[in-house]
């Protein structure tokens, strides 16, 4: 009796595959051996927010190929914030797609969006060290020092190579703290004494922020919340938000079936239109319905201007303001 019931439970679950960035796959990688629901899980690789149109471009690549090989799943989740606006644009052709409402993936770490907002205001000059920033690019430190030398004069030579590493060094200046972020997944003794050996090189403070997991879970399974997280239709996409808070809405990006709220074939008409999710209930983990009003065409303009991003594009000629991590 007991295990029919659990196989109703399963099947009644939404099936949902992910598409991550490697920096928290670790994490991601944990928390799915609880998630029958989920059916596959894809990594892409750090530091794709560094060239945002080369993260949009492989993002949408991995949406694609999920909804062609993943013909069960019914909602693709992303295992990314806004990053970069590298996000935006990128869109489903049958499945659901949902994102948590945060700049980056410190929000996720962090497990709260107010959270890393109120710390960062707190300590502006914040570099976040995590089991996979640590593990998937070379954070600021000796050993990204003696890297980056060896590279520097080897491609350009001596002199031309001490030149660009006063450059880099510069840019430490505008930090003051190294911060590791973990979801008590992945942090070893070692990775602590690695962050706490490039704090004391750098001359900064060092800190060790527990996040909560429950919003990387729930962004697994559902329910998912329009609090925390932009549920979009198939042919709608993401964009940034004027409102601080949001950080994100939906933009309907390309035509959509009719619904029942809508006599035409789509719902609003324009691209920069923001839209409500459709009245479609989605199941979910946890075996709520939630509910949607149809995706009238609620107007606003689009927004321009660059994502307060705690990642930001690489450019010799910007200096990360303090609170954004530098590739």
């Amino acid at each position: 009796m007991d295990n029919g019931l659990g196989q109703l439970r399963e099947r009644e679950l939404t099936r949902v595959a992910v598409i991550t960035c490697a920096v928290l796959e670790t994490e991601v990688e944990h928390f799915v051996r609880s998630c029958p629901q989920v059916l596959h899980v894809e990594k892409l690789r750090q530091g794709l927010h560094n060239d945002p149109p080369q993260l949009r471009r492989e993002l949408q690549e991995a949406v694609d190929r999920v909804e062609q090989q993943v013909p069960k799943a019914e909602v693709i989740v992303l295992g990314y914030g806004l990053c970069s606006r590298g996000t935006e644009e990128v869109c489903t052709r049958r499945c659901r797609m949902v994102i948590p409402r945060a700049h980056d993936c410190i929000t996720l770490l962090l497990g709260d969006r107010r959270r890393y907002a109120d710390y960062v205001r707190q300590q502006p000059g914040t570099y976040w060290y995590s089991p996979g920033w640590n593990r998937h690019h070379v954070p600021p430190g000796p050993q990204r020092y003696e890297t980056l030398h060896k590279q520097y004069v080897e491609r350009y030579g001596e002199d031309n190579a001490e030149y660009l590493m006063s450059a880099e060094q510069h840019w430490f200046n505008t930090y003051n703290r190294a911060t590791y972020v973990d979801l008590g997944v992945g942090a070893t003794p070692e990775d602590l004494a690695f962050t706490r050996a490039c704090a004391d090189w750098l001359h900064w403070q060092m800190d060790h922020q527990h996040g909560d997991a429950e919003l990387l879970r729930t962004l697994l399974t559902g329910p998912w919340d329009d609090e925390r997280f932009l549920v979009l239709a198939p042919g709608q996409s993401l964009a940034m938000t004027a409102d601080p808070d949001r950080i994100i809405r939906a933009v309907q990006r390309a035509p959509a079936p009719a619904c029942n709220g809508c006599a035409a074939t789509t719902c609003g008409g324009k691209t920069t239109a923001e839209i409500v999710p459709p009245p479609a209930p989605i199941r979910s983990g946890a075996g709520d319905i939630a509910g949607y009003e149809c995706p009238g065409a609620t107007a606003e303009p689009a927004v321009t201007g660059s994502s307060p991003s705690q990642e930001r594009p690489v450019d010799a000629a910007v200096i990360p303001a303090p609170g954004e991590n530098r590739p």
